[in-house]
């Protein structure tokens, strides 16, 4: 039986007259059984029936309804329980018809270790599952960075990992440049050092002031008791941290507060989060919602709020540039997922509207460059549809490439972009076997048959194009491997560099013609296929070098004579990985159980001879 349905096929007066009028979920399905469209409602006979009943919906509403095959529900105990399924399906399901938020990553954090004498501080992302404490979300790798190394300057706690830590047997550079001070050899005790540890958590914890009060009478006291260089120490924290506590201080903030706003044009929307902690501006990040339709900026706002913070801590308080229909409904459900009390305002005054303000020009802005961008790759893409005699504007364009060094390591990769740019999520690498070394068909026909296969298995959409960093040859193979794979729909184009391997004098091989197509230098469709080509070319590189050094790593302990796979394994556990081994001296190697001092040392050598030549 066709999956296809006529359009009328869905019964949607009989389907709501035996609708619940309970709250929770509706999922809408198309004829081949794709969720198009996920929404929550108090009740859900009413909500479901406006979407039959609203003749002033707009056309791409009509289409979404006409595309309805089926409705699937969940009833809920209330609005708030509908409003997270909502949020967690429409996260994992991104229907084409909802706003979806793009960014799926974790935020970074800085963790302080607790156990330990000594403790550690360093960027972290993900779970938090070791013992210690979690200071942020900040917006971006970068800012804690900046954050790790501004606190090295003023509190010299170490960054190290522990098994560095537990091996040094002399101070490294970061105590002869003044960035730590070296409790790896006993040269400062447990209280100095937990008095640097205090300092650092009052300062992250955003009690800048009360940390500095703290110095003043610590510098006073040492002063008194002409202690003049511990005193001198103390006055340069103290204006190092006046300084840095001036830069990113938000006047009359003291707790933690995200600032949201929202900017709309052409079918697209900005929204830019400065986030504030503790009374300080930890710095700012952009998003750009998938969206199919025009929404108003409080509906995307709303929709935003409800997917990023449900599985990330929310502030006390969000600033938003527009009022929400739902903002009580919110704020109620992020209290109980966060177990504390939750603000939503958009009437602010004073320095907070002059924040907000900031936050709308700079979405404003960001919307503004984004537009431009994307303008500019969609005439890219019009050009190559006519450089190439296209009947359909392409959506959707892969491109392979290989990288390896006289055949070893061979690493095949494949980049995807579509009509806004590179699609990273889609980006693979293949590691490529069982071929000839140095065999660039081969390992072609591998990498494409492997990517196809995955493709007929329905885990991605196909290409309109498939571009091969190469020739004749490459070409050949790419086209044979679909072949056997009986799909016959997706162009393949040869990037072949040229006699002379200049930019802009690439030819493209085409499969049913005998001479290279030379584009024009002009044409902006070239520079789309120098991008793609340079972006596969890079991400293979990057992966090559990444397995070659594995590989490398790996071979000096396989290569240890009386050094077995058991007790590689129990060096890899003991030391962290590889690298706390190459760290490690003979005295920690052969304290580990099965290691004699003689074979210690024999590790030893071998890392440290590879690491002279």
């Amino acid at each position: 039986m066709s999956s296809e349905q006529p359009e009328n096929a869905f019964d949607a007066k009989t389907f709501i007259k035996n609708l619940t009028t309970r709250p929770g979920v509706y999922q809408m399905l198309d004829g081949e059984g794709e969720i198009i469209y996920i929404g929550k409602a108090k009740n859900l006979k009413n909500r479901v029936a406006t979407y039959f009943n609203n003749k002033a919906a707009s056309i791409k509403q009509h289409t979404m309804v006409a595309r309805i095959a089926s409705i699937t529900v969940t009833v809920t105990h209330t609005e708030g329980e509908a409003l997270l399924l909502e949020s967690q399906l429409i996260k994992r399901h991104k229907p084409r018809y909802n706003i979806c938020l793009r960014d799926d990553k974790s935020y970074p954090y800085i963790y302080l270790s607790s156990a330990h004498d000594f403790p550690q501080i360093t960027f972290h992302r993900g779970a938090k599952k070791r013992p210690g404490k979690y200071f942020g979300p900040y917006p971006s790798v970068g800012a804690v960075r900046e954050c790790l190394k501004l606190l090295q300057k003023i509190f010299p706690v170490r960054q190290c990992e522990d098994s560095v830590f537990q091996n040094r047997t002399r101070p490294c550079l970061q105590y002869q440049i003044e960035r730590c001070t070296a409790p790896c050899v006993g040269l400062i005790d447990k209280p100095g050092y937990a008095q640097d540890v205090d300092n650092t958590i009052l300062f992250l914890e955003g009690k800048g002031g009360l940390l500095i009060e703290q110095l003043i009478v610590k510098m006073e006291q040492a002063a008194a008791a002409l202690q003049f260089e511990r005193a001198a120490q103390y006055r340069d924290q103290i204006v190092k941290l006046r300084a840095v506590l001036e830069k990113n201080f938000v006047h009359g903030e003291r707790g933690d507060v995200d600032i949201i706003a929202c900017a709309t044009k052409a079918n697209m929307a900005c929204i830019q989060v400065f986030f504030i902690r503790g009374g300080q501006h930890l710095g700012n990040k952009q998003f750009f919602p998938k969206m199919s339709d025009e929404h108003d900026p409080a509906s995307i706002l709303q929709a935003f709020i409800a997917q990023y913070y449900l599985e990330r801590p929310p502030p006390h308080e969000l600033i938003v540039s527009h009022p929400l229909e739902e903002s009580d409904l919110i704020a109620e459900v992020l209290a109980n997922q966060a177990k504390h009390q939750i603000a939503i305002s958009a009437n602010v005054r004073g320095e907070r509207l002059k924040w907000l303000q900031m936050a709308i020009e700079n979405a404003e802005t960001s919307l503004q460059n984004k537009l431009a961008d994307k303008q500019g790759l969609y005439a890219r893409f019009i050009s190559l549809q006519d450089e190439l005699g296209l009947t359909d504007l392409p959506k959707r364009l892969e491109c392979f490439d290989i990288s390896h060094h006289q055949g070893e390591q061979t690493v095949a990769s494949c980049v995807v972009f579509d009509r806004e740019g590179p699609v990273k999520s889609a980006y693979r690498r293949f590691n490529i076997e069982g071929i000839t070394p140095g065999d660039d068909y081969a390992a072609i026909h591998q990498a494409v048959s492997r990517r196809f296969k995955r493709l007929k298995q329905g885990e991605h959409e196909a290409p309109d194009i498939l571009f091969i960093d190469g020739g004749k040859g490459q070409v050949h193979e790419a086209q044979k491997a679909l072949a056997e794979l009986d799909i016959n729909n997706v162009m393949i184009v040869g990037v072949s560099k040229g006699p002379d391997r200049k930019p802009g004098m690439e030819k493209l091989i085409l499969v049913d013609q005998n001479q290279p197509l030379a584009l024009n230098p002009g044409a902006s469709g070239l520079l789309l296929i120098q991008h793609i080509r340079d972006e596969a070319h890079r991400f293979a590189i990057t992966g090559h070098r990444q397995r070659l050094g594995k590989v490398k790593k790996r071979s000096v302990l396989e290569s240890i004579e009386g050094l077995g796979p058991k007790r590689r394994q129990l060096l890899l556990k003991q030391f962290g990985g590889l690298q706390g081994v190459t760290q490690a001296g003979v005295d920690a190697l052969s304290s580990i159980d099965g290691i004699s001092r003689q074979l210690a040392q024999r590790i030893y050598d071998s890392f440290h001879q590879a690491d002279d030549h």
